[in-house]
C-alpha cells in the first residue's frame, strides 16, 4: 500500500472520527499482525469503491463498502458513501438506512445529514426533511433559507415569514427571499392577517416594492379592485422607477377605458427585463382581446408590437403573430412567427403555423426547405410530410413530393381527414409525371374518404 493513499485514509479518518484508530498508524512500520492486513485489505477496498464510483458503477461501490463495513463497522466515512451510492441508484430506504447509521458514529455530521435531507426531499417526506435541516442549521446557519422552503411546503406560513424577516435583517434584502415571500402571499391572498401584515411592512419599509406588490395581488384575490389600485398608485408615488407595478396597473387602465394609461403602462411592462415572459404574454393577450371590443385603439396596439417585437418571448411574438392573423396581415404574422422560432427553434406550433403561411403566401421554396429542417427534429410527424409534399409539388418535384407523401403516410394513425390530403398531393403528383392512372386511382381514394366523413 503507498503511503499516500494511506495519508488520504488517515485524513477521511480525521474527517469522521476524530477519535479513530488511525490516529495512532506509523506509516513507516510494517505491520506486523493481523491488524495491519485487515487494515490493507480496508483501504483497498474503500479505494476500490471510490473508484467505482467515480466511473458511475454504484452497485460494485456499493459492494466494495459493504466489505469495508464487515472488517470495520465504525468508519462513519462508509456509511456516507454507501449512502451516495444508494441515492445515485434510487435505493432511497437504503441510503436512508446507511446515512442513519453514520449518524450514529457522528452525530451532527454535516455531510451526512445533508445526504439525509436530499433522501427526504427526494421521498417528498417534508416532516423528516424539516427535522433534518434543524440540524444543519446548528451546524452551518446557511441552512435556514432551506428550512423556509420547506415551511412554505408544510403551509407553516408564519414559521417560513419569520425565518425570511431574520436572514434579510441579517443578511440583506434578497430577491430569492421576496419570491419566496411573495409565493406565502399568493397562498393566503385575501386573508385579512396577511393583509395586515402586509400594510404594516409596507408602513415600516415603504420602498420595499415586493410588499406592494404582494399586497396588490391580494387586494385582488379578495375581490377589492379599488384598494388594489390604490395600493398600486401607491407604490408608484413611493418608487416613481417600478416596473413590475405597471403588471398590475395597465389591467385596472383598461377596466376603466383608459386606454391611453393602458398602453403606456402595458409598453414599459413588455419592455422591462424585470417582468417575466408569461406576464408579458398575459398583457399582450388582454390587449389584443382589448382592442378586438375597441377597434378604434388598434393603431396603438400596432405601434405597441412595432416597438417591442425585437425584445420579446417566443410566447409574446406568438400573441402578436396571431393578432396579425386577425387583422388579416399573413406576412406580418409569419414574420413574428420567425423571430419566435429563432428563439426556440424547436416549437412544433411555431413551426407548424410558419410552414402554413409560407404555403399560404406561395413561398414554396422556403416551405420545401424548412419543412425538410423541421423533419430532421420531428421525423415521426406526418404532417411535416404533407407539407414538404404539398410545396414540392408546387415547386413541380414530383417525385421529392412522393417520397416525402408515402414516407408520412406511414407514420400516420387515424386521421381521415389528413389522410385525405395525403391522397390528394399524391393525385396531383403523378399528375405531375402523367401517370393518369395512379393519379385517378388516388384522387377517388381521397374522394371516397371525404364522403364517408
Amino acid at each position: 500500500m503507498k503511503q499516500s493513499a494511506l495519508v488520504i485514509i488517515f485524513l477521511l479518518g480525521l474527517i469522521f472520527n476524530p477519535t479513530n484508530s488511525y490516529a495512532q498508524i506509523d506509516f513507516n512500520k510494517k505491520p506486523d499482525d493481523d491488524l495491519g492486513n485487515v487494515e490493507d485489505k480496508f483501504q483497498e477496498l474503500f479505494f476500490e469503491a471510490l473508484k467505482q464510483k467515480g466511473i458511475e458503477n454504484y452497485q460494485r461501490a456499493i459492494d466494495a463498502l459493504l466489505k469495508c463495513e464487515e472488517l470495520n463497522n465504525e468508519e462513519a466515512v462508509i456509511y456516507l458513501e454507501l449512502g451516495k451510492n444508494y441515492i445515485q441508484l434510487e435505493q432511497l430506504n437504503l441510503a436512508e438506512e446507511a446515512l442513519l447509521k453514520g449518524l450514529k458514529i457522528t452525530p451532527k455530521n454535516e455531510w451526512m445529514l445533508d445526504q439525509l435531507y436530499e433522501v427526504y426531499t427526494q421521498q417528498n417526506n417534508i416532516p423528516k426533511a424539516v427535522e433534518i435541516v434543524k440540524k444543519l442549521v446548528e451546524v452551518h446557519p446557511d441552512y435556514k433559507q432551506d428550512l423556509a422552503t420547506l415551511y412554505i411546503r408544510q403551509k407553516q406560513f408564519d414559521d417560513a415569514l419569520k425565518l425570511l424577516d431574520e436572514l434579510d435583517k441579517n443578511l440583506g434584502l434578497s430577491p430569492v427571499r421576496n419570491n419566496m415571500r411573495n409565493e406565502i402571499y399568493k397562498q393566503t391572498a385575501g386573508d385579512d392577517s396577511q393583509i395586515s401584515d402586509l400594510q404594516n411592512r409596507i408602513k415600516s419599509n415603504p420602498k420595499n416594492e415586493s410588499n406592494y406588490l404582494a399586497l396588490i395581488y391580494s387586494y385582488q384575490q379578495n375581490g377589492n379592485q379599488d384598494k388594489a389600485f390604490e395600493t398600486a398608485q401607491n407604490l408608484l408615488k413611493e418608487i416613481p422607477e417600478s416596473e413590475l407595478v405597471h403588471v398590475a396597473l395597465y389591467e385596472f387602465y383598461l377596466q376603466n377605458n383608459q386606454a391611453e394609461d393602458a398602453f403606456k403602462s402595458a409598453e414599459k411592462a413588455l419592455i422591462s427585463a424585470e417582468v417575466n415572459n408569461n406576464d408579458k404574454t398575459k398583457i399582450l393577450q388582454n390587449l389584443v382581446n382589448f382592442v378586438g371590443n375597441n377597434p378604434q385603439h388598434e393603431n396603438k396596439l400596432i405601434a405597441l408590437t412595432t416597438l417591442i417585437s425585437s425584445d420579446q418571448s417566443s410566447e409574446s411574438l406568438s400573441e402578436v403573430a396571431n393578432y396579425y392573423l386577425q387583422l388579416g396581415d399573413k406576412q406580418k404574422a409569419l414574420e413574428s412567427y420567425q423571430k419566435a422560432l429563432q428563439q426556440n427553434p424547436t416549437d412544433f406550433t411555431l413551426i407548424k403555423n410558419s410552414l402554413l403561411l409560407q404555403l399560404d403566401l406561395q413561398l414554396y421554396d422556403n416551405a420545401a426547405k424548412e419543412s425538410a429542417q423541421a423533419l430532421s427534429l420531428f421525423p415521426a410527424q406526418p404532417l411535416l410530410y404533407l407539407l414538404n409534399g404539398v410545396a414540392q409539388n408546387n415547386l413541380k418535384n414530383a417525385d421529392k413530393a412522393i417520397e416525402n407523401l408515402e414516407m408520412g403516410l406511414d407514420f400516420l394513425i387515424d386521421d381521415k381527414k389528413m389522410e385525405a390530403d395525403f391522397y390528394q398531393q399524391l393525385s396531383i403528383s403523378y399528375q405531375l409525371k402523367d401517370n393518369i392512372a395512379k393519379s385517378k386511382t388516388f384522387a377517388e381514394k381521397a374522394a371516397a374518404i371525404i364522403k364517408a366523413q
